[in-house]
């Protein structure tokens, strides 16, 4: 049995909420400053959120909230927490 996986890194992951920050943020029409005050946050902390670069937990659930794609979130950690086919690398 040949088991390939996906290799998927953080930085990856990164560059993909960026992405979709900046997409929903410009589908709102909202400019970095807006959403930054709209989250009590810096621009700084969108600019870097939207460049992949480090940002906190927090500061990322609060874009998701946001633009309403936590609850996507939620279900799809569901899924994982909730799979039979979990295989854990460690």
């Amino acid at each position: 049995m040949v088991i390939m996986f996906e290799v998927i890194t953080i930085k990856d992951i990164k560059l993909k909420i960026g992405e979709a920050c900046k997409l929903h943020r410009k589908l709102n029409d909202l400019s970095r400053e807006q959403l930054a005050e709209a989250l009590a946050v810096s621009k700084t902390t969108i600019q870097n959120i939207e460049n992949g670069k480090n940002a906190t937990l927090d500061n990322v659930l609060k874009v998701a909230y946001h633009f309403d794609f936590l609850k996507s979130i939620a279900k799809e950690l569901d899924k994982v927490t909730n799979s039979e086919d979990y295989i854990s690398l460690y």
